[in-house]
Formats: C-alpha cells, sequence, structure tokens
C-alpha cells in the first residue's frame, strides 16, 4: 500500500474516531452512580466503548476510502479481474474479534467477582417479580413486605430474585445493577448503596404488555432510619 494511501486511511480514522469520542463523552449518558460497585462496572462500560470506538474508527476509514478512491466510474464494466480470497486477512477478522470479546469477559468477571467479594454483613432481601410489579420481603422483619426496595447506606446487600411467571430484569441506572430474574431459579446481586436518595427501579426485559408500567423505587435512606423502619414492620408482623 503506498504510503499516501495509509496517511489517508489514518486521517479519516482519526476524524471517525473523534466524532465517535465526542458523542460518547460529551452528553451524559449515565446518571450520577449511587453504589460502591458502580464505578467498576462503569469501568467495564467505557472499556467497551473504547474498543466499539476503535472498531468503528477502522471500519469507516476503510469504507470512506474505499468509497472515495474505487468508486465505479461511468466508462467502467461489469466484467473484470475475479475476486480471490486473501486466508491472512480472513485469519485476522476471526482472530481480532476473539481477542477482543475474550478480554471483555475476563474484565467483566474480574469486576463481578470483586464485586461479590466485598460482600459482608449483609441484609437479605427477597425479590419478587410478576407481571407487572415488584414486592420485597426482609428476612430479618419476618418477611415484611413492601411494594417499593428500602436500603441503608453504605450496608452491603443481597438481592435473592425469583420471577413467578416470565422474565424479568431487575434494573436501577444509579447502581448501575442490571440482573434477570428467570422463573424456576434464584438469581443474587450484591449492591451497597453509598448515596441516600430516590432512584428508579425498573424491568428491563421486555416482559408483556404491561412492562413500561413495571416499575417503583429503590429508597436509599441513613442507617439509623432503616432500622426504625425496619423495627416498625417487624412488629407489624407480629400484631
Amino acid at each position: 500500500m503506498r504510503r499516501g494511501s495509509i496517511v489517508a486511511l489514518l486521517g479519516i480514522g482519526v476524524i471517525a474516531g473523534g466524532v465517535a469520542t465526542a458523542v460518547a463523552l460529551v452528553p451524559t449518558w449515565l446518571p450520577p452512580d449511587a453504589s460502591r460497585e458502580a464505578g467498576r462496572i462503569d469501568f467495564v462500560f467505557w472499556f467497551v466503548i473504547a474498543i466499539c470506538i476503535g472498531i468503528f474508527a477502522i471500519v469507516a476509514a476503510v469504507m470512506i476510502y474505499a468509497v472515495l478512491r474505487f468508486r465505479a466510474q461511468e466508462d467502467d464494466h461489469e466484467d473484470g479481474p475475479p475476486i480471490h480470497g486473501h486466508t491472512g486477512l480472513e485469519i485476522g477478522w476471526t482472530a481480532i474479534p476473539f481477542v477482543l470479546v475474550t478480554a471483555i469477559a475476563i474484565v467483566s468477571a474480574i469486576v463481578l467477582s470483586r464485586n461479590d467479594a466485598e460482600a459482608g454483613n449483609t441484609l437479605h432481601v427477597n425479590v419478587t417479580a410478576q407481571q407487572y410489579a415488584w414486592t420485597f420481603a426482609y428476612p430479618d422483619a419476618n418477611n415484611a413486605t413492601s411494594p417499593v426496595l428500602r436500603l441503608p447506606e453504605g450496608r452491603s446487600i443481597e438481592l435473592d430474585m425469583r420471577s413467578l411467571d416470565v422474565i424479568h430484569a431487575f434494573f436501577v441506572p444509579e447502581f448501575r445493577t442490571n440482573e434477570d430474574l428467570v422463573p424456576g431459579l434464584v438469581t443474587n446481586v450484591h449492591i451497597t448503596p453509598t448515596r441516600i436518595g430516590t432512584f428508579p427501579l425498573i424491568c428491563n426485559e421486555l416482559c408483556g404488555l404491561g412492562h413500561s408500567l413495571m416499575r417503583t423505587q429503590a429508597i436509599v435512606m441513613k442507617p439509623s432510619a432503616f432500622d426504625s423502619w425496619l423495627k416498625q414492620q417487624k412488629q407489624s408482623t407480629k400484631g
């Protein structure tokens, strides 16, 4: 390949990559995080975005250069030299995606294992999903139930999640937590809330006609306020 072609490809790639980077960084795509695990999950997110931007820049550069450099002229005929495969190129475009996907899998596995490893002094909450509502039960309060998820700030939480009908997905954007609830299985996720507030909790899996209405709130409270609330729920279940 001539030096001029390489320079052109690099130039187009830099421009395409710059545009993609601006689209990724300038808008605020993610809400402020509210859990200890969110930072690691964000790292995985941006790791994948960086790979996507690199691939986009390469593909865009080749496509634009090919259109400009090799576009058909009016006097061109359909007959031309036969097109042959290129073994090295085929190996390359098979091996590179394999390496990238494997890297994403490894990074994701490390992040998930570290998030789970931090669990300690854990508060268990049983989460039940069904078309089209959420129910949260607290074993420490005689399995008292609540239509909203109440959590103490700074404490490790384990959500034990079940679905009564179809596949649902637990998603709180500020926690960066997304986990499927599968009928017949119990799925688990750890969260350590770090910011007091009220955050949207939605089903992130198309689960039927009422899917868009399957939403509630996750309320993170001061530990003392949560303990008082939990004590009230325990007393009400005894009564």
